[in-house]
């Protein structure tokens, strides 16, 4: 069986506190429904700035220049904890400023449908010019800036979405169409936001990982967002539409929705359309929500704890052909939550879990590290969500039990040796395993674990078409080396000797 290999993967942070307080829909919703309220009122006194993002454990997990393990050195909360050897730039990518990526989100924007001010442009003009990551010919994207009454006259008269840093007015988003609801300022600042948070990740990814963008053939973009206009909501394509920003001259690609589940759900497209020869370099990709900022803001501040959904996270990873040496999915390892599983805890963690092992006959104690929910429990405790990993963990552990693979008494073992602590912020598609595919790429390199599972879960039901629940995983293991190679002929070489064979015949048959 031909498999795909994980090639590289790319992490991108990027600090947005303004389009939290302006864009979050708990702060939108707020706004609306009580405008005076102590909350809106408390909230700017409750946000952080770049470096104490920048200086906060699982940020530095998540962009790869601390490893997972070492979150549990540290007592939770993590909030109020001091790390050395703190970077904006990490091994997996970066944590980008607000004001740089608002000239992003204008240099994507192909449609002149930002505005921003003279001096905003000129201010960031210089810093973009000094990124390595972002060209001279994006940077020429930037032109020349427009006068702040133009700005507010958009805002005030034609319905624009104003566009905020360090709390001063320095932009705006225009609608695209008078009456279409698709393509209303707050729609498109929400897509361009995904947009270039995707773009900034997939450059982090060619550069980190010295990949050619001209070999990427096709792009599955996986964020939560959808982009269309009233003909048809949803339609997309951001893939192709950040393969253009990313310089992937050779690539086309499509988008691939699943709520949370949809990077899972991406992967095992990725390893599938490689595996079947059918592309031969494949990029997921996902941006950022500005939709889910500060979601669980009002429960943060009641705790006495900082307002932590301030970032928009991206994620990328390319597979590939099978080389011989990277880890390789292993999409005989699939699991799938279909539609007669029910949504039972049990039901889901047999269908995503032990249902594909069992096929394989392995064990529960067998896959080296399950990578799940990874949210940060720093962001859900306070919101009485608890600790989402710990709880998918334990909830493997116990059908282990169930099914012999361990004893009873050897769950918490289980869960220290098997699972981890979370670190990814909640944007809701990014923590469905995705954030440790980068981990897990070295681990399986370095010959520390052989085989890690990824999972992923998503509620369809948010969108009022169906109640089911969703879910997908693919195990990612160790690769044994190119299958030809071990059989001893490769299939070019058997033809060869064919050939060559008929060949001889023909001749013989010629001087008989």
């Amino acid at each position: 069986m031909k498999y795909s290999v994980v090639k590289g993967s790319s992490y991108v942070l990027i600090h947005a506190p303004d389009m939290l307080i302006h864009n979050g829909t708990t702060q939108t919703t707020e706004k609306q429904t009580n405008p005076d309220s102590k909350y809106l009122k408390d909230l700017p006194n409750h946000l952080r700035s770049f470096d104490e993002v920048v200086n906060y454990l699982p940020n530095q997990v998540y962009i790869g220049n601390h490893k997972p393990k070492e979150l549990r050195e540290y007592e939770q909360p993590w909030f109020d904890k001091k790390i050395d050897d703190v970077k904006k730039d990490g091994k997996f990518g970066e944590i980008l400023a607000q004001e740089e990526f608002i000239g992003l989100v204008k240099i994507v924007d192909v449609f002149d449908l930002v505005k921003l001010t003279k001096e905003f442009t000129e201010s960031v003009r210089v810093k973009l010019n000094n990124h390595p990551l972002i060209s001279e010919e994006l940077v020429s994207r930037l032109k020349e800036g427009t006068n702040i009454e133009e700005v507010e006259k958009i805002i005030s008269e034609q319905g624009g979405e104003a566009i905020y840093n360090n709390g001063e007015l320095i932009g705006c988003v225009k609608r695209a169409h008078d009456i279409d609801v698709n393509l209303t300022s707050t729609v498109l600042f929400e897509n361009l936001v995904a947009k270039a948070s995707a773009v900034i990740t997939a450059l982090n990814l060619i550069d980190k990982n010295d990949i050619n963008p001209e070999e990427i053939d096709y792009v599955i973009e996986c964020s939560e967002e959808a982009c269309g206009d009233m003909n048809q909501r949803g339609g997309g394509n951001f893939a192709k539409a950040i393969a253009e920003f990313a310089g992937l001259t050779n690539a086309t690609g499509s988008d691939t929705r699943g709520f949370c589940a949809a990077p899972a759900h991406s992967l095992v497209v990725a390893s599938s359309l490689v595996a079947a020869g059918t592309f031969k370099n494949v990029m997921v990709v996902g941006g950022g929500s500005v939709a889910k900022l500060g979601m669980n803001g009002k429960d943060h501040i009641k705790k006495g704890v900082p307002v932590l959904e301030d970032v928009l996270a991206g994620f990328a990873t390319l597979v590939s052909q099978d080389d011989g040496i990277n880890p390789v999915f292993r999409t005989d390892m699939v699991g799938r939550h279909t539609v007669g599983t029910g949504s039972s805890p049990q039901a889901v963690i047999t269908s995503l879990v032990t249902e594909p092992l069992d096929r394989n006959d392995l064990k529960i104690t067998d896959i080296d590290k399950y990578s799940v929910e990874m949210q940060n429990p720093d962001i859900t405790k306070p919101a009485g969500a608890g600790d989402v990993p710990t709880a998918n963990y334990k909830m493997i552990a116990a059908l282990g039990v169930k099914r012999g693979d361990l004893e009873r008494r050897d769950i918490p073992r289980f869960i220290e040796e098997h699972g981890m602590e979370g670190w990814a912020p909640t944007q809701g598609h990014i923590p469905s395993g995705v954030p440790y595919l980068g981990f897990a790429r070295d681990e399986i390199l370095e010959g520390n674990i052989g085989k890690a599972m990824f999972v992923g879960k998503g509620s369809l039901f948010l969108g009022r078409m169906t109640n089911l629940f969703d879910g997908i995983s693919i195990v990612l293991s160790k690769n044994e080396g190119k299958k030809e190679e071990a059989e001893g002929l490769s299939e070019e070489k058997v033809r060869g000797l064919v050939a060559e064979a008929m060949k001889d015949f023909a001749s013989h048959l010629l001087k008989e």
